[in-house]
């Protein structure tokens, strides 16, 4: 597994240090020569759709065809030294060319203007930000079966670039152990004389590992999204909803023990096992949480099983709890004032608990603003003082916004939402045009749609909250914009 690990890093389009050309290219070779051209071709199609996400199918066939031609002609018997080096080279020229048929990345023409080894280390480190919206949909066995046995080589690389590019965040092991299992099961099942039960059988296997693809790509994704940094806080706010009796020490140790597990194990460089790593996570929120009854529920499952049942639990009901105050100013300025906010935040979470997490997550970011820049100012206390009432006010009306807009969209069918959400903005805008205010219902059904839910899609979901919600007053400038 590590060597096919080492191979696919190599085969990207960067080469590392020059000193190390002629030992990369023995490497290359001698992978090469043991995978065989079929299992080497796969490998590439993994890493480049990976790394090139949002590329066609033909972009990265382009590409493969390409890498594997290079391997072909340079671990030839006979083949000049400096071939390898010299292939590699070519190919970051062809990937700056406009009409080149390769991926393209909105970063390559910032790459292009360096020439050799910096162009190379550029192309090389292009990332394409999170799949929020996956497209892999699985076919039927018999679908499978019509395409695999119609050409079984194009079926296996179409499957590896949308497998791979729909999971591109999972860690590589994961991937590839799956997309392998996969694979051989068409293979299996295919060719036998009772493929349906073939099918069920090989299906049930493989589920844990296809469960540990799917929720190891949604954390990763998110840690990518976010940063170690918000991505404690998202888990905070996470338990705070689903457990809202919870402690607050409790909730930001597991979120700062998830963080770990995903700084540890979602990156290329790492030999920690993820399924491992969350198995001794899920351990840890068991045990600090299974008090609640539905914790405890999720609890007797197998690992990743209740994990996924814990991150698929609706938020529960909000507790009864005093009325919350902003925390006092020379509290909000002192060294670590962040952990001042993320309690306060874990506070107006659980007192919020349908709420989604993408709407909170626009408060603390406001909050945080507004602390940082006063904080930084010649009269802290000052500044905060005259922040704080507008931003109390502007919070009330976007938590009760927030909460009126998911709470009607997780209560009612989708056509009675719309209804109720357009007669509702007649009423509160009597001179808006009939046109006008169908439209803003269109826009704040859609927003619903796709934010109100479980796991919504943080950065689509920050973007759409920050244009639809609008202003939240009457002064100008708003804090939350």
């Amino acid at each position: 597994m590590k060597s096919l690990i080492f191979l696919i890093f190599l085969i990207s389009l960067s080469h590392g240090d020059p000193r190390g050309k002629l030992y990369e290219r023995d490497r290359v070779c001698q992978e090469f020569a043991m995978l065989g051209i079929e299992k080497f071709s796969a490998a590439a199609v993994i890493m480049n759709s990976r790394k090139y996400s949002n590329a066609t199918f033909e972009e990265i066939g382009h590409l493969v065809k390409a890498v594997v031609s290079l391997a072909m002609t340079c671990c030839a018997d006979g083949a000049a030294a400096n071939c390898y080096d010299n292939g590699a080279s070519a190919l970051s020229v062809k990937s700056c060319d406009p009409k080149s048929p390769f991926p393209k990345h909105p970063g390559v023409a910032s790459c292009c203007v360096h020439k050799g080894l910096e162009r190379k280390l550029c192309l090389a480190d292009l990332k394409q930000p999170p799949k929020e919206f996956p497209t892999y949909v699985e076919l039927s066995n018999e679908e499978v079966c019509d395409a695999f046995k119609t050409d079984a080589q194009t079926f296996s690389m179409r499957f590896l670039y949308e497998y791979s590019s729909n999971y591109a965040q999972t860690p590589l092991p994961v991937v590839i152990n799956s997309t392998e299992t996969y694979l051989s099961m068409v293979k299996d099942c295919c060719t036998s004389n009772k493929s349906t039960l073939c099918f069920i059988k090989k299906k049930l296997q493989r589920q844990p590992l296809h469960l540990l693809t799917v929720m190891s790509n949604r954390l990763c994704s998110r840690f990518a999204s976010f940063g170690e940094d918000k991505l404690k806080f998202s888990a905070a706010i996470m338990f705070s909803q689903k457990v809202p009796t919870a402690d607050f020490k409790d909730v930001m140790t597991l979120a700062e023990q998830g963080t770990k597990v995903l700084t540890d194990t979602c990156g290329f460089y790492t030999d920690k096992n993820i399924e491992h790593e969350l198995s001794e996570h899920v351990k840890k929120v068991c045990h600090k949480l299974s008090r609640d009854e539905r914790i405890a529920t999720c609890c007797k499952k197998s690992s990743i099983d209740a994990l996924l049942c814990i991150h698929s639990l609706p938020s529960a009901e909000p507790i009864k709890l005093p009325k919350l105050q902003l925390p006092a100013s020379e509290k909000l300025c002192k060294k670590g004032k962040n952990q001042e906010i993320k309690k306060y935040m874990y506070e107006v979470a659980r007192r919020n608990t349908k709420l989604p997490e993408v709407f909170v997550d626009k408060l603390y970011e406001s909050i945080a603003d507004v602390v940082e820049k006063c904080c930084s100012s010649e009269n802290p206390n000052s500044c905060l003082e005259k922040k704080k009432a507008q931003l109390s006010e502007e919070m009330k009306t976007y938590i009760s916004e927030g909460n009126e807009l998911c709470g009607d969209y997780n209560k009612y069918p989708f056509s009675e939402f719309k209804a109720r959400l357009t007669k509702a903005l007649s009423s509160k805008t009597p001179n808006l045009a009939a046109k006008k205010v169908a439209e803003v219902a269109e826009e704040r059904a859609n927003l619903a749609s796709t934010c109100c839910i479980i796991n919504a899609p943080p950065v689509y979901c920050k973007e759409k909250i920050n244009k639809v919600i609008g202003k939240l007053c009457t002064g100008d400038p708003c804090i939350l914009q």
